[in-house]
């Protein structure tokens, strides 16, 4: 089960139980913020039952985590609400500080006989790690462990380096799929969480109320937590959201998953929402996705399509931002030949420019990219299709290449409930050549893919997707083409 998961930066078994310590199991949750399929949570409950320690999960609620607001607390907040539930249930202890990660952990870790930390992938979570780990280090913390949980098949047995494209990586991943793929059991804890306990950790953090009385939406609101983009009203978090939606996309969605591309049709799934904060794990969908297809007559087709997303997509986009130095960088975050061909072009005319504060207010002539910025900035969620569309007309849009990049990276970590993601910055270094090659040579994209209304009418029935966007932000429906432009370049 923990099959080339852990990474060991001290051993217990070779340095032993520290004599002066009572200490506890201590486990640092960041990157996986559930109790189900959770290897490094039921490592640690392995290690503590087998030291005869008391378990107790770590959270530090940093309110000033880059580009996030009051739209991905909230979300955030939702899922952990659930997990102070459940761990209380299972006689585990629960420790949130009002503190940046590396920072809030310090006091507990002089009471941690053992640390475990779940595996982060972006820079600023490697960096807490790295420094967590050598404060535990300094602090004699006998056992100090990282177990990866968030990826099915482990990052460096994916791939060694970055992968090209999603042809070089899928074959190694669905080679090895079957031999990491395993369910993850998690014992009984033997030793319970104490009110005792929480009396010894008041001492260490004088604000902390614990799993009762605990009022988060009070806390979020009364924080310096950026309100500039309020939650979304339609999509909530927790492991419960994510299963009920799970569930509605088996049943509704997972058969016509060839046609998931329509943006008027609601046939995708929703778990990137849940996915980016670890509420749920991509192990847990797909083996409820099997059990699913063994009960139920799903197209082997809608099957090998969405497996083809939650893993290989999914895995090729971490693997993108662990490997390549710079991903968030316009200068750095895709090839060689997209560079040229954009440096090619880049004094090309663009027919139409708009403000960013136009983009934000979806103010342009394209009532297809209006309804998608709409859907974008009003629920948190953008149909994927409709994502690659809105991100190529900012190409267009803006003076130049450099810009349209940041101005799609901010829009898309402001807005989006799942931005600040692996996928997110795939996802837009895609529309700049990455995982692509050359297409036919055009005015302003070169040989960069393009896209445009002709396209999206020519494929989709284009005006049931703005009647389903104002259906659910506005609860009516828009039904006019008048007064669209074309732009055909």
């Amino acid at each position: 089960m923990y099959k080339d998961r852990i990474r060991i930066y001290r051993s217990v078994i070779e340095s032993g139980l520290e004599t002066e310590k009572n200490g506890y199991c201590v486990y640092w949750m960041q990157q996986a913020q559930r109790i189900h399929y959770n290897h490094a949570l039921s490592y640690g409950i392995a290690l503590a039952n087998k030291f005869k320690l008391k378990l107790v999960v770590y959270f530090g609620l940093t309110t000033s985590y880059p580009e996030a607001n009051m739209r991905h607390y909230t979300f955030m907040m939702e899922g952990l609400a659930e997990v102070m539930t459940e761990l209380e249930g299972l006689g585990i202890g629960w420790v949130m500080a009002d503190a940046s990660p590396d920072e809030g952990i310090i006091p507990l870790l002089s009471q941690a006989q053992m640390l475990i930390m779940d595996k982060g992938y972006l820079p600023i979570q490697r960096q807490w790690r790295k420094k967590v780990a050598e404060q535990a280090l300094v602090s004699q913390v006998s056992g100090i462990y990282e177990v990866e949980t968030d990826l099915i098949v482990p990052i460096e047995k994916a791939h060694e380096k970055e992968a090209y494209a999603a042809r070089t990586i899928r074959p190694r991943i669905m080679k090895q799929l079957h031999d990491y793929a395993t369910p993850v059991q998690m014992d009984e804890v033997t030793m319970k969480w104490a009110r005792t306990d929480e009396e010894i950790v008041k001492t260490m953090y004088p604000m902390f109320k614990g799993t009762q009385g605990f009022n988060w939406l009070e806390y979020l609101e009364n924080s310096p937590v950026n309100k500039e983009v309020p939650r979304s009203d339609l999509y909530h978090g927790g492991y419960s959201e994510a299963l009920a939606n799970l569930d509605h996309f088996f049943i509704h969605g997972l058969s016509h998953y060839d046609e998931s591309n329509t943006p008027a049709k609601d046939y995708t799934s929703k778990m990137s929402l849940y996915l980016h904060f670890g509420q749920i794990a991509s192990l847990e969908i797909y083996h409820r996705l099997l059990d699913y297809a063994n009960a139920n007559a799903v197209p082997q087709s809608s099957m090998d399509g969405f497996i083809e997303q939650l893993i290989v997509r999914r895995e090729l986009a971490f693997n993108y931002c662990y490997y390549r130095s710079g991903f968030d960088r316009f200068e750095t975050m895709t090839y060689g030949w997209a560079y040229e061909t954009m440096e090619e072009h880049k004094y090309d005319d663009r027919p139409i420019i708009y403000s960013l504060d136009n983009l934000e207010r979806y103010e342009t002539h394209d009532i297809y990219w209006n309804a998608s910025m709409k859907e974008m900035v009003e629920t948190g969620y953008m149909h994927n299709y409709m994502r690659m569309y809105w991100c190529k007309k900012i190409i267009e849009w803006t003076s130049n290449h450099k810009t349209a990049y940041e101005w799609a990276i901010y829009l898309n970590n402001k807005y989006f409930i799942d931005g600040r993601d692996a996928n997110s910055y795939t996802g837009v270094a895609w529309c700049f050549g990455l995982h692509d090659h050359g297409w036919k040579e055009r005015p302003i994209f070169g040989k960069l893919r393009y896209m445009n209304d002709k396209g999206l009418n020519r494929k989709f029935d284009m005006q049931a997707y703005i009647d389903r966007v104002n259906l659910m932000v506005d609860g009516d429906s828009f039904a006019s083409n008048e007064g669209q432009q074309e732009l055909d370049l």
